[in-house]
């Protein structure tokens, strides 16, 4: 009987011929001197028994999960071969984050389904990332249209992980991407760059997104939302962010940033912020990417912090930036990711190599954990489903890597989502950090003569096209839908004679419109059946406004 197991075990070892009832329950053993390391466990599936023994409950947990999912796939008599496992996970910690700020903010249904799915893959730390999508008391006109979760709900959430054996990890980003606090007229003095009078009136967005590092009224900021945020959590643990701070130096702390060096100020305002975690008694995560650009300063990171060394490509460099904090002593963790965001449905191949990367150099520099990121940047237009392929293959080889790298993932996700996440490839024009038709949707006056949206043809929109599986399922029905309109709209523009929107004849502008109509319809109903309505306007306004250029 073959098994599809997600993780798959480091070892199993079938009885031939023998078979047990599925309905068999589990007896569990706890030995705290088996040969394993934590979280591991041995299982015998044999006549008359079904034994687990585990030097500790996470172990226990475990083989529950596997034997949960060996019972699953029964014999059409109800039984299941005999057999013995010995599993333990190569990396401590296995999670998961979620991204609830770039727009949707799943209902509590969708976060606790998603939960129990991340449980049976053991999966044991889940973060739900925020920048402006927590009811702080006091801050409403900064979250009153995204409905966020309140501190009741929270606590909800981290009971429900932790009889699941996840920890639910806060996250609130501290420093850069700021943008949905800043935009506001009450705090836009506090942006590095803030906005101007007239681009708040506008409604116009500057790029610009962090905090003034040198302005005390910052970290007075960010202290409040810690005070009223982290009693909500039992972890010891906190995400403070702190990524891609593209304008530092740019505006108010531009002296300070020619006196001291950007990393410098950098650094000094990272530690502001850890010396609020640690009055919580809490264990700092930060992004590593801005420190990883100042090599000399690592060493002067506070030395309980925990590095957190995200990238998103199958070739990212995740042995040249592990070691670097390897030598310099500092833990830190692998952040890959799903793939999903800015593909509308998804890059399969890319995940998969981006995965396992992480998951090999992880090892090669003693990594103390594995974090799967899941990210939705402009509108996070990817239904759920897209992102299944990335969080069950990176759970698999953050469980075990040599057992999982070869990890059947069509038989785990179907091979309607596989395929539709490689559809990006027949294109001939690969991105990085995104697929070509999430970009020709979303970015509709991209020149279509410079850079790589040059060298997309026609051919190769039609082989798109003409890649993308039919399905049943609503949700990669959508993905897929969105894919399709992306390939006509491209073939459209590139026949244009200046490759314009407008210039796009008016009859073929006319379809466009009708079938994005339709895509529009199907979009809001499938968001609300997994999301809060809060951020579903924000996101499919892109969609509209080329939806008004089809009609113009």
């Amino acid at each position: 009987m073959p098994l599809v197991l997600v993780p798959r075990p480091r070892r199993i070892d079938f009885r031939e011929g023998r078979h047990v009832p599925s309905r068999e329950p589990l007896e569990p053993i706890l030995d705290p001197t088996l040969d394993v390391r934590a979280q591991g466990y041995t299982l015998a599936i044999e006549p008359g028994r079904v034994v687990a023994v585990a030097r500790d409950g996470g172990g226990i947990r475990n083989a529950r999960a596997t034997w949960a999912q060996i019972a699953a796939q029964a014999d059409s008599d109800g039984t299941v071969p005999c057999l013995s496992i010995a599993d333990w996970p190569d990396f401590p910690r296995r999670g998961v984050m979620l991204d609830i700020s770039r727009d949707k903010v799943p209902t509590n249904a969708t976060l606790k389904g998603l939960i129990d799915l991340l449980a049976g893959w053991k999966v044991n730390e889940l973060q739900l990332y925020m920048e402006h999508t927590f009811a702080y008391r006091g801050h409403r006109e900064v979250w009153e249209h995204a409905s966020p979760l309140d501190a009741e709900e929270i606590e909800e959430l981290d009971a429900y992980c932790r009889e699941r054996g996840i920890e639910l990890v806060p996250n609130q980003n501290s420093f850069g991407h700021m943008e949905r606090w800043l935009g506001h007229p009450r705090y836009a003095d506090l942006a590095e760059v803030p906005y101007t009078p007239a681009q708040r009136e506008q409604g116009e967005d500057p790029g610009y997104r962090s905090l003034c590092p040198v302005d005390p009224r910052s970290i007075e900021l960010i202290a409040s939302l810690y005070r009223e945020l982290l009693p909500c959590f039992t972890s010891g643990e906190l995400n403070v962010g702190c990524d891609e701070t593209i304008d530092l130096g740019k505006g108010r702390s531009a002296d300070a940033v020619a006196r001291l060096g950007a990393g410098r100020v950098y650094l000094d305002f990272l530690r502001q912020i850890h010396a609020e975690v640690s009055r919580h008694r809490r264990t700092m995560l930060f992004w590593g990417d801005i420190i990883l650009n100042h090599p000399d300063l690592i060493r002067e990171l506070p030395s309980d912090a925990i590095a957190l060394n995200w990238g998103y490509e199958a070739d990212h460099p995740f042995d040249a930036e592990g070691s670097r904090f390897a030598r310099a002593g500092i833990a830190y963790r692998v952040c890959p990711g799903t793939s999903s965001w800015l593909s509308l449905g998804g890059r399969t191949d890319n995940a998969i190599g981006n995965l396992r990367s992480a998951a090999e150099n992880g090892l090669r520099h003693g990594a103390g954990g594995y974090l799967i990121t899941d990210w939705g940047d402009f509108g996070h237009w990817q239904p759920l489903p897209v992102s299944f392929l990335g969080l069950a293959y990176g759970a698999a080889v953050s469980w075990c890597l040599e057992a999982n790298r070869d990890l059947d993932l069509r038989a785990v996700v179907g091979e309607t989502a596989y395929d539709l996440g490689n559809v990006y490839r027949e294109t001939g024009v690969v991105l990085k950090n995104a697929s070509v038709l999430a970009i020709l949707l979303l970015f509709p006056d991209r020149s279509m003569t410079e850079g790589r949206l040059a060298e997309l043809t026609i051919e190769g929109l039609e082989r798109a096209a003409a890649a993308i599986p039919p399905t049943d399922d609503p949700e990669l029905g959508l993905a897929a839908s969105l894919m399709r309109h992306a390939c006509r709209f491209g073939i459209a523009r590139k026949r244009a004679p200046d490759h314009r929107v407008e210039s796009i004849l008016h009859g073929e502008r006319l379809v466009l419109a009708y079938d994005l109509d339709r895509i529009l319809a199907e979009y809001r109903r499938l968001w609300l059946t997994r999301n809060r309505p809060g951020g579903l306007d924000d996101s499919v306004a892109r969609m509209e406004r080329l939806l008004a250029r089809y009609r113009a």
